[in-house]
């Protein structure tokens, strides 16, 4: 039996053998002689695909299938790569019922385990010391009731907790101390802070335009917002947050407005909007770089997709790096601060790319094709 947030009685057992996690390169480590590494996948294609770039562009090294229905599409929506290096985690979208979370090597991509989670699996992010993944359960297809984050211990494969948050929570993120859990609600316009220790939710937090701060945790697992006098012209208005980004040092965290088209900066430890900035349309996916200075936003559009860099210090965008191809998803940032890798989905039949983005210079430097839809994408640590 598993407690609330508590491990099976084997898995329990297995800690006291696990090995730490291997030490994460600083911010301030030389580039890899041989470049760096990636993993997209591409969910109208049920593939994933292990990318090599730099500064000269991108190759895809290889790429693989994933999914248990050869007839139908599985849907691999996101992706995280353990803090050694060792393995890659690959949410999958669809199921009979249910999705999954599968565990991969680097070494070969060979697929070590799964575990069977709720409605769409989404978005999937790992705590600093490797042992724990937490996926926000989206619930795509399903009816507009509050679904849950997962919290799997990885070395067993086990789902330890599956906690009710909100209606489609998206954008899964553990903050650097590997102390909390944070994630967006998409139809209740709340971000939502979990204990990762406890599993309980340990604050939440309005992001409705003129109904910005702390909101109630009622018993019944129900959100209640505070009495904050709403602006008859606000009243339409919704954020719909697709994303919610811990700060490089846990003190603020960032949501994605994307009806809005601004990203809020929430106060960690006050709980109060402290900042906000305006972007181009549809703020999709956000992340930050590791040495602090940027905050980087994928704007999920077809008008003018790219990827738009905010300088924290200064509190204004300082470039709009254009995409290869219309709607831009997901964007992962080399540990070094250096590079950033932009998944960009693309539409119908045509196939999704990945952009390559140069953080000194603010452009472009390289592009390359991957299946269709790509979406989730996270840079792994060289071993």
């Amino acid at each position: 039996m598993i407690g609330r947030w508590g491990l099976p009685a084997l898995a329990v057992l297995g800690l006291a053998g696990c090995a730490g996690a291997a030490a994460m390169p600083s911010a301030g480590s030389p580039a890899p002689a041989g470049g760096y590494l990636a993993y997209v996948v591409s969910e109208s294609a049920d593939r994933v695909a292990r990318i090599r770039f730099g500064a000269d562009g991108a190759r895809v090294e290889r790429s693989f299938e994933v999914g248990t229905r050869p007839t139908e599409i599985d849907g691999p929506h996101g992706v995280a790569a353990s803090p050694d290096g060792r393995y890659v985690y690959v949410t999958i979208g669809h199921g009979t019922p249910f999705g999954s979370l599968w565990k991969i090597t680097t070494s070969n991509d060979s697929v070590v385990s799964r575990v069977t989670l709720g409605d769409f699996p989404a978005t999937v992010d790992i705590s600093p010391d490797g042992q724990y993944g937490f996926i926000s359960n989206f619930n795509l297809h399903g009816d507009m009731i509050p679904s849950s984050v997962s919290k799997v211990h990885l070395p067993t494969m086990a789902e330890v907790a599956r906690t009710t948050t909100c209606v489609m929570p998206h954008g899964s993120r553990v903050n650097p101390q590997g102390t909390l859990q944070y994630s967006a609600c998409m139809m209740d316009d709340l971000l939502v802070e979990i204990d990762a220790g406890t599993g309980h939710v340990a604050r939440r937090f309005s992001v409705a335009p003129g109904k910005e701060g702390p909101a109630q945790v009622a018993a019944a697992g129900h959100q209640h917002h505070t009495s904050h006098s709403m602006p008859a012209s606000s009243a339409a208005k919704v954020c719909s947050p697709t994303w919610a980004q811990p700060s490089a040092d846990g003190s603020r965290v960032y949501v994605a407005c994307n009806k809005t088209a601004e990203i809020l900066e929430v106060d960690a430890r006050s709980w109060t909007v402290s900042r906000r900035f305006a972007t181009g349309e549809a703020p999709y996916n956000l992340a930050t770089t590791s040495d602090g200075r940027y905050l980087l936003v994928t704007l999920k559009n077809r008008k003018e997709p790219g990827t738009e860099v905010i300088d924290l210090a200064a509190g204004r965008t300082v470039s709009r790096i254009p995409a290869s191809t219309v709607l831009p998803h997901g964007v992962a940032v080399t540990l070094d601060s250096r590079f950033a890798v932009v998944s960009v989905e693309g539409v119908g039949s045509e196939p999704g790319r990945v952009d390559v983005l140069d953080l000194r210079s603010l452009r472009r430097v390289g592009s390359v094709e991957v299946g269709q839809q790509a979406g989730g994408i996270a840079v792994v640590a060289e071993r």
